[in-house]
Protein backbone atom coordinates (compact mmCIF):
# COMPACT_ATOMS: atom_id res chain seq x y z
CA UNK A 1 0.00 0.00 0.00
CA UNK A 2 1.29 3.27 -1.05
CA UNK A 3 1.29 6.54 1.14
CA UNK A 4 -2.31 7.60 1.38
CA UNK A 5 -3.27 11.38 0.44
CA UNK A 6 -6.07 13.46 1.08
CA UNK A 7 -5.18 16.24 -2.12
CA UNK A 8 -8.75 15.55 -2.96
CA UNK A 9 -10.20 17.04 0.00
CA UNK A 10 -8.44 19.63 0.36
CA UNK A 11 -9.62 21.08 -3.23
CA UNK A 12 -13.37 19.71 -2.49
CA UNK A 13 -12.91 22.04 0.50
CA UNK A 14 -12.15 25.03 -1.34
CA UNK A 15 -14.90 24.50 -3.63
CA UNK A 16 -17.71 24.43 -0.75
CA UNK A 17 -16.16 27.41 1.02
CA UNK A 18 -16.10 29.59 -2.31
CA UNK A 19 -19.47 28.33 -2.70
CA UNK A 20 -20.47 29.78 0.41
CA UNK A 21 -19.40 32.80 0.12
CA UNK A 22 -20.67 33.32 -3.11
CA UNK A 23 -24.14 31.71 -1.91
CA UNK A 24 -24.62 34.07 1.20
CA UNK A 25 -22.32 37.18 1.12
CA UNK A 26 -25.88 39.12 1.36
CA UNK A 27 -26.42 37.68 4.65
CA UNK A 28 -23.49 38.44 6.87
CA UNK A 29 -23.13 40.26 9.68
CA UNK A 30 -25.41 39.93 12.76
CA UNK A 31 -25.22 38.18 16.78
CA UNK A 32 -26.03 34.87 17.17
CA UNK A 33 -27.49 34.44 20.89
CA UNK A 34 -26.71 30.98 21.92
CA UNK A 35 -27.28 29.21 24.95
CA UNK A 36 -24.60 27.77 26.75
CA UNK A 37 -26.05 25.37 29.69
CA UNK A 38 -25.05 25.56 32.41
CA UNK A 39 -22.21 28.08 32.72
CA UNK A 40 -19.08 26.51 32.03
CA UNK A 41 -15.85 26.27 34.49
CA UNK A 42 -13.53 27.19 32.26
CA UNK A 43 -12.86 27.82 28.99
CA UNK A 44 -9.75 25.84 28.74
CA UNK A 45 -10.86 22.92 26.36
CA UNK A 46 -6.87 21.90 26.72
CA UNK A 47 -7.79 20.54 30.13
CA UNK A 48 -11.85 19.39 30.15
CA UNK A 49 -14.02 17.82 27.81
CA UNK A 50 -17.28 19.68 30.24
CA UNK A 51 -19.86 20.37 27.34
CA UNK A 52 -20.20 23.98 28.22
CA UNK A 53 -16.79 23.99 27.13
CA UNK A 54 -17.49 22.86 24.13
CA UNK A 55 -19.92 24.97 23.20
CA UNK A 56 -17.56 28.11 23.09
CA UNK A 57 -13.97 27.17 23.10
CA UNK A 58 -14.03 25.49 19.00
CA UNK A 59 -14.98 28.76 17.99
CA UNK A 60 -12.03 30.28 19.37
CA UNK A 61 -9.54 27.63 18.67
CA UNK A 62 -9.09 25.33 15.66
CA UNK A 63 -7.91 21.87 15.22
CA UNK A 64 -5.28 20.42 12.79
CA UNK A 65 -8.45 18.84 11.25
CA UNK A 66 -12.45 19.27 11.16
CA UNK A 67 -14.61 16.47 10.12
CA UNK A 68 -17.83 16.77 8.03
CA UNK A 69 -21.48 15.76 8.44
CA UNK A 70 -20.31 12.06 6.96
CA UNK A 71 -17.30 12.25 9.43
CA UNK A 72 -14.85 12.22 6.95
CA UNK A 73 -11.84 14.57 7.76
CA UNK A 74 -11.35 17.58 6.14
CA UNK A 75 -8.66 20.31 6.33
CA UNK A 76 -8.13 23.02 8.91
CA UNK A 77 -4.69 24.27 10.06
CA UNK A 78 -2.92 21.85 8.14
CA UNK A 79 -4.06 22.02 4.57
CA UNK A 80 -2.61 17.91 4.04
CA UNK A 81 -1.52 15.27 5.65
CA UNK A 82 0.12 11.79 4.58
CA UNK A 83 0.48 8.35 6.63
CA UNK A 84 3.37 6.36 5.72
CA UNK A 85 3.17 3.00 4.32
CA UNK A 86 4.06 1.16 7.89
CA UNK A 87 1.76 3.64 10.23
CA UNK A 88 4.31 4.92 12.34
CA UNK A 89 4.72 8.76 10.79
CA UNK A 90 2.21 11.37 10.07
CA UNK A 91 3.07 14.50 8.17
CA UNK A 92 0.99 17.37 8.58
CA UNK A 93 1.81 20.45 6.21
CA UNK A 94 0.41 23.14 7.76
CA UNK A 95 -1.27 26.35 6.13
CA UNK A 96 0.92 29.67 6.07
CA UNK A 97 -0.25 33.40 7.07
CA UNK A 98 -2.13 32.05 10.32
CA UNK A 99 -1.89 34.34 13.26
CA UNK A 100 -3.02 33.86 16.87
CA UNK A 101 -5.39 36.57 18.02
CA UNK A 102 -2.84 38.55 19.43
CA UNK A 103 -0.90 38.91 16.03
CA UNK A 104 1.96 36.38 16.91
CA UNK A 105 2.52 33.52 13.94
CA UNK A 106 1.28 29.66 14.11
CA UNK A 107 3.59 27.63 13.43
CA UNK A 108 4.79 23.67 14.11
CA UNK A 109 6.02 24.72 17.32
CA UNK A 110 2.65 25.00 18.36
CA UNK A 111 1.65 22.00 17.24
CA UNK A 112 4.41 20.12 18.63
CA UNK A 113 3.56 22.06 22.30
CA UNK A 114 0.47 21.01 22.29
CA UNK A 115 0.62 17.36 21.80
CA UNK A 116 3.25 16.72 23.43
CA UNK A 117 3.26 18.77 26.29
CA UNK A 118 -0.46 19.66 26.78
CA UNK A 119 -2.76 17.12 25.53
CA UNK A 120 -0.87 14.21 26.32
CA UNK A 121 -0.72 14.94 29.85
CA UNK A 122 -3.77 17.10 30.98
CA UNK A 123 -6.40 16.33 28.76
CA UNK A 124 -8.73 13.81 29.38
CA UNK A 125 -8.99 11.92 26.54
CA UNK A 126 -5.45 13.11 25.06
CA UNK A 127 -2.95 10.55 26.58
CA UNK A 128 -5.25 7.63 25.05
CA UNK A 129 -5.67 9.64 21.77
CA UNK A 130 -1.83 10.25 21.42
CA UNK A 131 -0.57 7.40 23.35
CA UNK A 132 1.56 5.84 20.85
CA UNK A 133 3.12 9.57 19.98
CA UNK A 134 6.81 9.09 21.02
CA UNK A 135 7.51 12.32 19.29
CA UNK A 136 6.33 15.35 16.81
CA UNK A 137 9.19 16.71 14.50
CA UNK A 138 9.55 19.96 13.23
CA UNK A 139 11.68 20.24 10.11
CA UNK A 140 10.57 23.87 9.67
CA UNK A 141 7.78 26.34 10.74
CA UNK A 142 4.79 24.51 8.19
CA UNK A 143 5.65 21.30 8.50
CA UNK A 144 4.78 18.68 12.22
CA UNK A 145 5.51 15.49 11.73
CA UNK A 146 4.28 12.91 14.23
CA UNK A 147 6.26 9.74 15.65
CA UNK A 148 4.16 6.83 16.66
CA UNK A 149 5.46 3.88 18.25
CA UNK A 150 3.14 1.48 17.07
CA UNK A 151 0.28 1.95 14.28
CA UNK A 152 -2.75 4.19 15.78
CA UNK A 153 -5.57 4.71 12.86
CA UNK A 154 -7.98 6.37 15.57
CA UNK A 155 -5.80 9.01 15.94
CA UNK A 156 -7.10 10.47 13.06
CA UNK A 157 -10.47 10.81 14.49
CA UNK A 158 -9.13 13.18 17.00
CA UNK A 159 -7.97 16.73 15.80
CA UNK A 160 -10.90 18.26 15.60
CA UNK A 161 -11.08 21.64 17.85
CA UNK A 162 -13.68 20.06 20.35
CA UNK A 163 -11.11 17.10 21.26
CA UNK A 164 -7.94 18.77 20.04
CA UNK A 165 -7.85 22.09 20.29
CA UNK A 166 -4.37 23.96 19.21
CA UNK A 167 -3.06 25.80 21.56
CA UNK A 168 -0.47 28.44 21.51
CA UNK A 169 3.21 27.62 22.56
CA UNK A 170 4.15 31.56 23.64
CA UNK A 171 1.74 31.65 26.27
CA UNK A 172 2.05 28.52 27.89
CA UNK A 173 5.39 27.28 27.60
CA UNK A 174 7.06 27.40 30.96
CA UNK A 175 3.76 27.57 32.63
CA UNK A 176 1.53 24.50 34.26
CA UNK A 177 -1.54 24.21 31.93
CA UNK A 178 -3.56 23.86 35.11
CA UNK A 179 -3.15 27.29 35.90
CA UNK A 180 -2.21 28.88 33.09
CA UNK A 181 -4.20 32.39 32.59
CA UNK A 182 -5.75 31.47 29.25
CA UNK A 183 -7.83 29.51 30.81
CA UNK A 184 -10.59 32.06 31.25
CA UNK A 185 -8.91 34.40 28.41
CA UNK A 186 -8.28 32.36 25.63
CA UNK A 187 -6.42 33.10 22.44
CA UNK A 188 -6.91 30.90 19.93
CA UNK A 189 -6.92 31.05 15.93
CA UNK A 190 -10.27 30.89 15.52
CA UNK A 191 -12.82 32.20 13.35
CA UNK A 192 -14.19 34.17 16.63
CA UNK A 193 -11.83 36.56 19.72
CA UNK A 194 -12.32 36.04 22.93
CA UNK A 195 -13.97 39.65 24.44
CA UNK A 196 -15.89 39.69 27.69
CA UNK A 197 -17.06 37.19 30.42
CA UNK A 198 -19.24 38.61 32.69
CA UNK A 199 -20.03 35.95 34.97
CA UNK A 200 -23.55 34.93 35.78
CA UNK A 201 -24.54 36.23 32.30
CA UNK A 202 -22.60 35.87 29.21
CA UNK A 203 -19.50 35.28 27.16
CA UNK A 204 -19.00 37.51 24.12
CA UNK A 205 -16.88 36.56 21.00
CA UNK A 206 -16.42 39.07 18.25
CA UNK A 207 -15.72 38.45 14.86
CA UNK A 208 -11.92 37.59 13.89
CA UNK A 209 -11.05 40.14 11.03
CA UNK A 210 -8.08 38.11 10.52
CA UNK A 211 -9.45 34.63 10.10
CA UNK A 212 -7.96 32.66 7.61
CA UNK A 213 -10.53 31.42 5.85
CA UNK A 214 -10.49 34.75 3.70
CA UNK A 215 -14.65 35.98 3.90
CA UNK A 216 -15.17 34.10 6.92
CA UNK A 217 -16.60 34.19 9.54
CA UNK A 218 -20.50 35.82 8.62
CA UNK A 219 -20.96 36.40 12.26
CA UNK A 220 -20.03 39.87 13.51
CA UNK A 221 -20.63 38.47 16.82
CA UNK A 222 -21.42 35.18 19.19
CA UNK A 223 -23.14 36.00 22.67
CA UNK A 224 -23.26 32.80 25.37
CA UNK A 225 -25.83 33.36 27.43
CA UNK A 226 -26.08 31.50 30.79
CA UNK A 227 -30.06 30.98 31.45
CA UNK A 228 -30.39 28.99 34.87
CA UNK A 229 -34.46 28.57 35.02
CA UNK A 230 -35.20 25.72 31.99
CA UNK A 231 -38.89 27.71 31.36
CA UNK A 232 -36.86 31.22 30.87
CA UNK A 233 -34.84 29.42 28.41
CA UNK A 234 -37.24 28.15 26.25
CA UNK A 235 -39.46 31.33 26.27
CA UNK A 236 -36.35 33.57 25.69
CA UNK A 237 -36.25 30.64 22.63
CA UNK A 238 -39.94 31.07 21.66
CA UNK A 239 -39.58 34.85 21.82
CA UNK A 240 -36.59 34.33 19.17
CA UNK A 241 -34.25 36.73 22.38
CA UNK A 242 -31.83 32.97 21.50
CA UNK A 243 -31.42 31.94 18.70
CA UNK A 244 -29.31 28.50 19.37
CA UNK A 245 -29.78 25.75 21.96
CA UNK A 246 -28.30 22.59 22.17
CA UNK A 247 -27.55 19.48 24.52
CA UNK A 248 -30.71 19.54 26.13
CA UNK A 249 -30.40 23.30 27.00
CA UNK A 250 -33.84 23.69 25.83
CA UNK A 251 -35.70 20.40 27.92
CA UNK A 252 -37.20 17.56 25.79
CA UNK A 253 -40.74 18.20 27.25
CA UNK A 254 -40.90 21.95 25.74
CA UNK A 255 -39.19 20.78 22.31
CA UNK A 256 -42.65 18.68 21.88
CA UNK A 257 -44.36 22.15 21.86
CA UNK A 258 -41.68 23.98 20.29
CA UNK A 259 -41.20 22.22 17.34
CA UNK A 260 -44.28 22.97 15.91
CA UNK A 261 -44.19 26.71 15.74
CA UNK A 262 -42.34 27.82 12.06
CA UNK A 263 -40.10 30.37 13.72
CA UNK A 264 -38.51 27.26 15.51
CA UNK A 265 -36.27 24.14 13.91
CA UNK A 266 -35.69 21.25 16.06
CA UNK A 267 -33.35 18.55 14.63
CA UNK A 268 -30.57 15.27 16.11
CA UNK A 269 -28.15 15.95 13.74
CA UNK A 270 -24.87 17.32 14.90
CA UNK A 271 -24.21 14.48 17.22
CA UNK A 272 -23.04 11.58 15.87
CA UNK A 273 -19.16 12.54 16.23
CA UNK A 274 -19.77 12.25 19.34
CA UNK A 275 -21.51 9.12 20.26
CA UNK A 276 -23.24 9.89 24.03
CA UNK A 277 -24.05 7.56 26.61
CA UNK A 278 -26.08 8.13 29.93
CA UNK A 279 -24.43 6.10 33.02
CA UNK A 280 -23.88 6.01 36.33
CA UNK A 281 -20.26 5.66 38.12
CA UNK A 282 -19.71 4.37 41.27
CA UNK A 283 -17.06 5.18 44.02
CA UNK A 284 -15.56 1.29 43.79
CA UNK A 285 -13.24 1.86 46.36
CA UNK A 286 -15.15 2.43 49.19
CA UNK A 287 -18.14 0.67 50.77
CA UNK A 288 -21.26 0.07 49.37
CA UNK A 289 -20.03 0.16 46.09
CA UNK A 290 -16.78 -1.43 46.15
CA UNK A 291 -19.03 -4.96 46.11
CA UNK A 292 -19.85 -5.56 42.43
CA UNK A 293 -23.09 -7.22 43.26
CA UNK A 294 -24.80 -3.89 44.38
CA UNK A 295 -23.92 -2.54 41.05
CA UNK A 296 -25.22 -5.33 39.13
CA UNK A 297 -28.33 -5.13 41.10
CA UNK A 298 -28.66 -1.43 40.52
CA UNK A 299 -28.23 -2.15 36.31
CA UNK A 300 -30.72 -5.30 36.92
CA UNK A 301 -33.78 -2.56 38.60
CA UNK A 302 -33.51 0.49 36.28
CA UNK A 303 -35.90 0.59 33.60
CA UNK A 304 -33.67 2.26 30.80
CA UNK A 305 -36.94 2.43 28.87
CA UNK A 306 -38.82 4.40 30.98
CA UNK A 307 -36.16 6.53 31.56
CA UNK A 308 -35.79 7.64 27.69
CA UNK A 309 -39.95 7.59 27.37
CA UNK A 310 -40.55 10.11 30.21
CA UNK A 311 -37.56 11.82 30.75
CA UNK A 312 -36.11 12.18 27.42
CA UNK A 313 -39.58 11.74 25.28
CA UNK A 314 -38.79 8.74 23.14
CA UNK A 315 -35.36 10.76 22.12
CA UNK A 316 -32.48 7.52 22.73
CA UNK A 317 -32.17 3.66 22.71
CA UNK A 318 -31.16 1.53 25.57
CA UNK A 319 -27.87 0.79 26.26
CA UNK A 320 -26.82 -2.76 26.62
CA UNK A 321 -22.95 -3.21 27.07
CA UNK A 322 -20.29 -0.65 27.72
CA UNK A 323 -19.91 0.18 24.09
CA UNK A 324 -22.46 1.47 22.53
CA UNK A 325 -24.39 -0.22 19.60
CA UNK A 326 -23.28 2.57 17.28
CA UNK A 327 -19.80 0.42 17.14
CA UNK A 328 -21.61 -2.79 15.43
CA UNK A 329 -20.75 -1.11 11.92
CA UNK A 330 -17.24 -1.54 13.07
CA UNK A 331 -17.71 -4.91 14.60
CA UNK A 332 -17.03 -3.71 17.85
CA UNK A 333 -20.30 -4.15 19.83
CA UNK A 334 -21.56 -7.53 21.36
CA UNK A 335 -25.06 -7.84 21.64
CA UNK A 336 -26.31 -9.56 24.90
CA UNK A 337 -24.58 -8.82 28.20
CA UNK A 338 -25.52 -9.95 31.14
CA UNK A 339 -26.98 -7.18 33.90
CA UNK A 340 -28.46 -5.41 30.99
CA UNK A 341 -31.94 -6.49 31.16
CA UNK A 342 -34.54 -5.78 28.53
CA UNK A 343 -36.89 -4.92 31.01
CA UNK A 344 -36.20 -4.59 34.51
CA UNK A 345 -36.21 -7.56 36.85
CA UNK A 346 -36.12 -6.59 40.25
CA UNK A 347 -36.38 -10.11 41.80
CA UNK A 348 -33.54 -10.95 40.43
CA UNK A 349 -31.92 -7.93 41.90
CA UNK A 350 -32.91 -9.00 45.36
CA UNK A 351 -31.46 -12.65 44.50
CA UNK A 352 -27.97 -10.86 43.66
CA UNK A 353 -28.41 -9.03 46.76
CA UNK A 354 -29.08 -11.44 49.30
CA UNK A 355 -26.67 -14.58 47.34
CA UNK A 356 -23.71 -11.36 48.05
CA UNK A 357 -25.23 -11.41 51.94
CA UNK A 358 -26.26 -7.39 51.30
CA UNK A 359 -29.65 -7.57 53.29
CA UNK A 360 -32.35 -5.40 54.61
CA UNK A 361 -32.42 -4.29 58.10
CA UNK A 362 -35.80 -3.91 59.78
CA UNK A 363 -37.00 -0.91 57.68
CA UNK A 364 -35.90 -2.72 54.83
CA UNK A 365 -33.00 -0.72 53.64
CA UNK A 366 -30.09 -2.76 52.41
CA UNK A 367 -27.80 0.34 51.59
CA UNK A 368 -27.87 4.19 51.86
CA UNK A 369 -26.05 6.58 49.54
CA UNK A 370 -25.76 9.89 47.60
CA UNK A 371 -26.68 10.06 44.53
CA UNK A 372 -24.52 13.43 42.64
CA UNK A 373 -26.44 14.84 39.53
CA UNK A 374 -24.38 16.14 36.68
CA UNK A 375 -25.70 20.25 36.67
CA UNK A 376 -27.19 19.89 33.25
CA UNK A 377 -30.57 20.82 33.59
CA UNK A 378 -33.93 19.48 34.50
CA UNK A 379 -33.73 16.86 33.12
CA UNK A 380 -31.07 15.14 35.20
CA UNK A 381 -33.25 15.82 38.24
CA UNK A 382 -35.79 14.18 36.92
CA UNK A 383 -33.89 10.94 35.98
CA UNK A 384 -32.59 11.01 39.60
CA UNK A 385 -35.65 11.17 41.20
CA UNK A 386 -36.44 8.06 39.25
CA UNK A 387 -33.72 6.06 40.36
CA UNK A 388 -33.97 7.32 44.13
CA UNK A 389 -38.02 5.64 43.90
CA UNK A 390 -36.85 2.71 41.32
CA UNK A 391 -33.41 1.65 43.42
CA UNK A 392 -35.97 1.73 47.36
CA UNK A 393 -37.52 -0.97 46.11
CA UNK A 394 -35.01 -2.74 46.19
CA UNK A 395 -33.55 -1.50 49.57
CA UNK A 396 -31.38 1.04 48.51
CA UNK A 397 -32.06 3.96 49.72
CA UNK A 398 -30.37 7.22 47.90
CA UNK A 399 -30.68 11.59 48.74
CA UNK A 400 -29.85 13.20 45.49
CA UNK A 401 -27.69 16.41 45.58
CA UNK A 402 -27.65 18.60 42.47
CA UNK A 403 -24.93 21.12 42.48
CA UNK A 404 -22.61 23.94 40.44
CA UNK A 405 -20.54 22.74 37.67
CA UNK A 406 -17.39 23.42 39.51
CA UNK A 407 -17.97 21.83 42.66
CA UNK A 408 -19.50 18.78 41.05
CA UNK A 409 -16.71 18.15 38.65
CA UNK A 410 -13.89 18.85 41.67
CA UNK A 411 -16.57 16.78 44.09
CA UNK A 412 -16.55 13.67 41.31
CA UNK A 413 -13.05 14.08 39.58
CA UNK A 414 -10.41 15.92 41.88
CA UNK A 415 -11.62 15.23 45.77
CA UNK A 416 -13.30 11.91 44.43
CA UNK A 417 -15.78 13.02 47.22
CA UNK A 418 -18.85 10.74 46.01
CA UNK A 419 -20.62 7.31 46.11
CA UNK A 420 -22.20 7.33 42.79
CA UNK A 421 -23.10 10.00 40.20
CA UNK A 422 -25.47 9.86 37.09
CA UNK A 423 -23.06 11.50 34.27
CA UNK A 424 -23.17 10.90 30.50
CA UNK A 425 -20.10 10.66 28.77
CA UNK A 426 -19.22 10.25 24.97
CA UNK A 427 -17.82 7.38 23.25
CA UNK A 428 -16.36 9.11 20.26
CA UNK A 429 -16.00 7.45 16.51
CA UNK A 430 -13.41 4.99 18.40
CA UNK A 431 -13.48 2.97 21.68
CA UNK A 432 -9.38 3.45 22.23
CA UNK A 433 -10.59 7.31 22.05
CA UNK A 434 -13.86 7.59 23.89
CA UNK A 435 -14.16 4.55 26.55
CA UNK A 436 -10.51 3.40 27.31
CA UNK A 437 -10.64 6.64 29.65
CA UNK A 438 -12.96 5.61 31.73
CA UNK A 439 -12.01 2.00 33.02
CA UNK A 440 -8.12 1.66 32.27
CA UNK A 441 -6.21 2.04 35.49
CA UNK A 442 -3.62 4.07 33.90
CA UNK A 443 -6.45 6.87 33.59
CA UNK A 444 -7.18 7.05 37.54
CA UNK A 445 -5.81 10.45 37.08
CA UNK A 446 -6.93 12.37 40.14
CA UNK A 447 -8.11 16.12 38.94
CA UNK A 448 -8.58 15.13 35.48
CA UNK A 449 -12.46 15.45 34.50
CA UNK A 450 -14.32 12.74 32.67
CA UNK A 451 -11.42 10.23 33.25
CA UNK A 452 -11.72 6.76 35.94
CA UNK A 453 -13.59 8.76 38.17
CA UNK A 454 -14.70 4.72 40.18
CA UNK A 455 -11.11 4.25 40.45
CA UNK A 456 -11.85 1.02 38.86
CA UNK A 457 -8.43 -1.40 38.11
CA UNK A 458 -8.76 -5.10 36.55
CA UNK A 459 -4.84 -5.72 34.91
CA UNK A 460 -6.79 -8.50 32.57
CA UNK A 461 -8.99 -5.45 31.43
CA UNK A 462 -5.87 -3.07 30.96
CA UNK A 463 -3.95 -5.71 28.97
CA UNK A 464 -7.34 -6.14 26.98
CA UNK A 465 -7.26 -2.26 26.39
CA UNK A 466 -3.94 -2.27 25.78
CA UNK A 467 -3.83 -4.98 22.66
CA UNK A 468 -7.09 -3.65 21.52
CA UNK A 469 -5.99 -0.07 20.79
CA UNK A 470 -3.39 -2.24 18.67
CA UNK A 471 -4.60 -4.86 16.87
CA UNK A 472 -4.89 -4.50 13.24
CA UNK A 473 -7.01 -7.38 12.47
CA UNK A 474 -11.03 -6.79 12.39
CA UNK A 475 -11.86 -10.16 13.42
CA UNK A 476 -9.13 -10.36 16.58
CA UNK A 477 -10.18 -6.74 17.12
CA UNK A 478 -13.89 -7.55 17.44
CA UNK A 479 -13.14 -10.67 19.79
CA UNK A 480 -11.11 -8.59 22.33
CA UNK A 481 -13.46 -6.35 22.88
CA UNK A 482 -16.14 -8.87 23.08
CA UNK A 483 -14.46 -10.29 26.14
CA UNK A 484 -13.54 -6.58 27.27
CA UNK A 485 -18.05 -5.40 27.55
CA UNK A 486 -18.10 -9.54 29.12
CA UNK A 487 -15.41 -8.38 31.84
CA UNK A 488 -17.00 -4.92 32.59
CA UNK A 489 -20.96 -6.09 32.26
CA UNK A 490 -19.65 -8.78 35.63
CA UNK A 491 -17.79 -6.31 37.37
CA UNK A 492 -20.35 -3.10 36.53
CA UNK A 493 -17.95 -0.19 37.54
CA UNK A 494 -20.25 1.94 35.60
CA UNK A 495 -23.49 0.96 34.73
CA UNK A 496 -24.75 2.52 31.24
CA UNK A 497 -27.82 3.84 31.15
CA UNK A 498 -29.21 4.81 27.55
CA UNK A 499 -27.65 5.59 24.36
CA UNK A 500 -28.65 9.38 23.75
CA UNK A 501 -30.25 11.44 21.02
CA UNK A 502 -29.82 15.31 22.24
CA UNK A 503 -31.75 17.99 20.25
CA UNK A 504 -30.98 21.13 19.04
CA UNK A 505 -32.90 23.41 18.82
CA UNK A 506 -32.65 26.91 16.92
CA UNK A 507 -34.39 30.08 14.69
CA UNK A 508 -35.53 29.43 11.75
CA UNK A 509 -33.47 31.65 10.27
CA UNK A 510 -30.64 30.77 11.33
CA UNK A 511 -28.34 28.94 8.23
CA UNK A 512 -25.33 26.86 8.67
CA UNK A 513 -25.12 26.01 12.17
CA UNK A 514 -24.95 22.19 11.14
CA UNK A 515 -21.55 22.44 8.49
CA UNK A 516 -19.81 20.66 10.92
CA UNK A 517 -19.91 17.02 11.92
CA UNK A 518 -19.26 18.69 15.68
CA UNK A 519 -22.43 20.52 15.11
CA UNK A 520 -22.95 22.58 18.50
CA UNK A 521 -19.05 21.87 18.86
CA UNK A 522 -18.20 23.22 15.19
CA UNK A 523 -16.76 26.54 15.12
CA UNK A 524 -19.99 28.27 13.08
CA UNK A 525 -17.39 29.99 10.81
CA UNK A 526 -20.25 29.51 8.09
CA UNK A 527 -23.64 30.18 10.51
CA UNK A 528 -25.41 33.02 8.67
CA UNK A 529 -28.78 34.46 9.59
CA UNK A 530 -31.28 34.22 6.43
CA UNK A 531 -32.75 37.63 6.38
Amino acid sequence: MGIRTWLGVVLGAISIVLGSLTAHAQQQGGTLVMLVQPEPPSLASYLSTSGPIGLVAPKIYDGLLDYDKDLKAVPSLAESWTVSDDGLTVTFKLRKGVTWHDGKPFTSADVQHTIMNVLKKVHPRGPNSFKEVTAVDTPDDHTAIFRLANPAPYMMRSFGSYESPIVPKHLLEGQDPKSASIANKPVGTGPFKFVEWKKGQYIRLDKNENYWKEGLPYLDRIVGRFIPDASTRTAAMEKGEVHYGAYGAIPNVDVVRLRELDSIGVTTDGYAMINPVSLIEFNTTQPPFDNPAIRKAISLTLDRQFLIDNIWFGYGKPATSALSSSYAATGLYAPGMPNYPAKPDVEAAKKVLDDAGIKPDANGVRATAVLDLIPYGEDWRRAGEYMKQALGDIGIKLDLRYEDVPTWLKRVYADYDFRMNVNYFYQLPDPVLGVHRHYGTDQIRQGTHFVNSSRYSNPKLDALLSSGAKEPDAAKRSAMYKEIQEILANDMPVVNLHEMKFLTVFNSKLKGHDASGFGAYGSFDRTWFDK
